[in-house]
C-alpha cells in the first residue's frame, strides 16, 4: 500500500472503484527485507509466495561487489529511480493507461505532493520483481484501491495531528469527550478559523514492513486463538511505517512515527470490497504513549460514563429554560 513516485504529474485522484472483483494489491511492490543483498546486475529473485510485497531491501555489499541493488533506490520511498512507464512484458495481453495520479499527501521536502504509479508502472515493477502470475487486466483496479487506501490513511494521520500537534493539553480537550466530541470541535474551529493559518503535516518517508507485524496486531493474533467467538482471526493484510513531519505550536518541527494495519473485512452485499485501516503514533516514546492513551481512553470514559446523555439533557435543560 505504499507506492509513491516524486515526479508531478497533472493529473487529480480518482475515488475507489465500484468494482465487484477489486481486490488489494500482492502488496506494493517494493516492502519487505531479506537477508542477503542483490547484486548489479544478477538476476533479482522471486520472492515467496506469501510475500505481500515485490522489494526487498538487502544488506551492503563486501567491499570490492557491484553496489547492490537496495543502494540505487530513492531513500525516501524505497522505489527504483526510473521505472518504465512503456509496455514491455510480451505477456501483457492489454493495455494499461499510462497516466500518473497525483495524491494529496505533502513531500517533506517541499516539492509538492507524492505521486502514484500508473498502472503501466506498477505492473512493470512487479514483473520486474518477480510477480508474473498477476492479471494485467487487475492491475488499474489494484491501483485504484491502492491510491483510495492511502489517501484514507492520510486523513487518519491528519486527525491524530490536528489533536496533538499542539500539545498533550490540546489533545486532551479534544479527546475527553469521546470520538464524537473530537468531529464536532474539530468543525466548530474549521468554520471558526477556515484553517486560515494552519499548516498541514507531511510525509517525510514511508516503509512497508508486512512481514513484521505490530505488536497490536500479534495480540490480536493471539487473542483470536484463545478466544475466537470474541476475536475474529483476520490479520493485516499489509503493515506501513509513516514518517511525518509535526509542525508543533512553538513552530518548531518534529518528526513522528505513524503505523498503519490494512485490514479486509466482509464484503458488502453487492460484492463491493471493505477494507479498513487502523493507524496510530508509534510509541517511541512517552509522549506518543500518552496520546494513544487519551485518545482511546477519553473515548472509552466519555461513552461508558453516559457523557452523551448527560450533554443531551444539560442541552434540553437549557432550552427549557431560554422558553
Amino acid at each position: 500500500m505504499g507506492w509513491f513516485w516524486a515526479d508531478p504529474a497533472p493529473t487529480a485522484p480518482h475515488a475507489l472503484p465500484t468494482l465487484g472483483s477489486a481486490e488489494p494489491p500482492p502488496g506494493c511492490p517494493m516492502h519487505q527485507k531479506s537477508s542477503s543483498p542483490t547484486p548489479a546486475p544478477a538476476p533479482l529473485p522471486t520472492p515467496s509466495s506469501d510475500s505481500a510485497c515485490p522489494y526487498k531491501p538487502g544488506e551492503a555489499p563486501p567491499s570490492g561487489q557491484s553496489p547492490s541493488y537496495i543502494s540505487k533506490l530513492n531513500p525516501l520511498n524505497y522505489m527504483p529511480s526510473s521505472i518504465s512507464n512503456q509496455r514491455e512484458a510480451s505477456e501483457q495481453t492489454v493495455s494499461l493507461p499510462l497516466e500518473r495520479e497525483t495524491s494529496t499527501i505533502p513531500r517533506g521536502d517541499g516539492f509538492g505532493t507524492w505521486e502514484y504509479p500508473s498502472p503501466q508502472q506498477m505492473y512493470n515493477a512487479m514483473l520486474r520483481k518477480g510477480y508474473t502470475d498477476t492479471p494485467a487486466e487487475h492491475v488499474e483496479a489494484m491501483v485504484a484501491v491502492h491510491n483510495f487506501l492511502n489517501e484514507g490513511a492520510w486523513e487518519e494521520i491528519k486527525d491524530w495531528e490536528r489533536r496533538f500537534g499542539g500539545g498533550l493539553s490540546r489533545g486532551w480537550e479534544m479527546s475527553k469527550k469521546g470520538e464524537e466530541g473530537a468531529a464536532r470541535q474539530a468543525a466548530r474551529e474549521a468554520l471558526r478559523s477556515g484553517n486560515a493559518g494552519e499548516e498541514e503535516p507531511k510525509l517525510l518517508r514511508f516503509m512497508g514492513r508486512p512481514q513484521e507485524p505490530t505488536p497490536k496486531a500479534r495480540m490480536l493474533g493471539f487473542m483470536a486463538k484463545v478466544y475466537p467467538s470474541a476475536f475474529p482471526d483476520n490479520p493485516p493484510f499489509d503493515r506501513h511505517d509513516w514518517y511525518v513531519q509535526r509542525r508543533t505550536s512553538g513552530g518548531q518541527t518534529k518528526e513522528v512515527r505513524y503505523v498503519i494495519d490494512y485490514y479486509s473485512g466482509p464484503p458488502e452485499p453487492s460484492g463491493e470490497p471493505v477494507f479498513y485501516l487502523d493507524v496510530r503514533p508509534a510509541v517511541d516514546g512517552p509522549t506518543a504513549a500518552c496520546e494513544r492513551a487519551m485518545r482511546w481512553g477519553g473515548d472509552v470514559w466519555w461513552r461508558a460514563s453516559g457523557g452523551s446523555v448527560r450533554e443531551e439533557m444539560a442541552r434540553q435543560k437549557a432550552a427549557s429554560m431560554r422558553s
